[in-house]
């Protein structure tokens, strides 16, 4: 799957992942009103405004790029409408040949991490009949637990042809609890950074990187640049470019010497104009990954 993504972004010229992190107050009223008309202002309503809104998204930005990032959070909050609608999503984009990078952020232990292994990347066993729940290509994973934490997604990932990304810097104002020294007096995210290495050696895929990668947030340029050098084998997901504030060139050092290792996460920098733009918001979307493309070619 690694290689799979290294190759999309090499077609398409476009290291960008579009996040689907839909909000009711960014949905315009053309897609809500015959939804709440049919169905009341519920939770299936909403689930199916999402998903109304997710589909005209994909749709316009499908030959665009090469993946999308739904975040599970924005689904499971309308319970089980929500999670069909993350499921729908995830099987949507899969249809347009998009890559699906669940953001679940999952870390826990033993049977736990086994159970969310198996619903999100590999096979849920009914009683010996296996089934596909969530079918994510890649999905983030909390590794703060230690090791126990991410060896159960290995196996799934290897059998299945999955990915994960590792959370190693994360893009947020308060990851500076992920500077504080480690035992070895390095910033904790460079210990990390070197652990996610080594549990990702024995997955390289022909393209020269593993399917274990990093979170690794644009909004951190020097700690990028230490994590590149430091990681030349490792696939970045780099967050924080717009919105949050990483500017194109705060992206340079995350990049391989040959212009690969990253793609770049956009989520409300690109569907948050939905409201404004009416009718029009998949247009508007596509538009918005454009000038992406453009400034990142321009700039990085």
């Amino acid at each position: 799957m690694i290689d799979r993504l290294v190759e999309r972004i090499q077609e398409l010229g476009a290291p960008i992942c579009v996040g689907l992190d839909p909000r009711l107050d960014m949905i315009p009223e053309c897609v809500k009103s015959d939804i709440y008309a049919a169905f009341g202002k519920t939770p299936a309503a909403a689930a199916k405004i999402f998903f109304a809104f997710n589909k005209e998204i994909i749709d316009n930005i499908c030959s665009l790029v090469p993946a999308v990032k739904p975040q599970v959070a924005f689904y499971e909050q309308l319970g089980a409408d929500g999670i069909r609608c993350y499921i729908d999503t995830v099987n949507y984009a899969k249809s347009k040949g998009l890559i699906v990078i669940g953001d679940v952020k999952r870390g826990d232990i033993a049977a736990t991490a086994e159970a969310y292994s198996s619903g999100h990347l590999g096979r849920t066993d009914i009683e010996g009949k296996p089934f596909e729940i969530f079918g994510t290509d890649f999905i983030t994973v909390n590794p703060y637990i230690g090791f126990d934490s991410i060896n159960p997604f290995l196996a799934d990932c290897a059998a299945y042809n999955r990915g994960l990304f590792v959370l190693v810097k994360t893009s947020n104002p308060n990851s500076c609890i992920q500077n504080i020294p480690a035992a070895d007096g390095r910033p904790v995210y460079a210990s990390v950074g070197d652990l996610v290495s080594k549990w990702g050696q024995d997955y390289i895929g022909q393209r020269g990187f593993s399917r274990i990668g990093a979170v690794v947030g644009a909004t951190y340029p020097a700690e990028g640049v230490a994590l590149r050098k430091a990681m030349p084998h490792t696939f970045f997901l780099a967050p924080g470019y717009g919105v949050q504030g990483a500017q194109a060139q705060d992206l340079r050092g995350l990049f391989t010497s040959n212009g690969e290792g990253v793609i770049i996460n956009s989520s409300r920098g690109i569907i948050s104009g939905a409201v404004k733009s009416g009718r029009d918001f998949g247009a508007a979307a596509a538009a918005a990954v454009l000038a992406m493309k453009k400034d990142l070619a321009e700039n990085v």
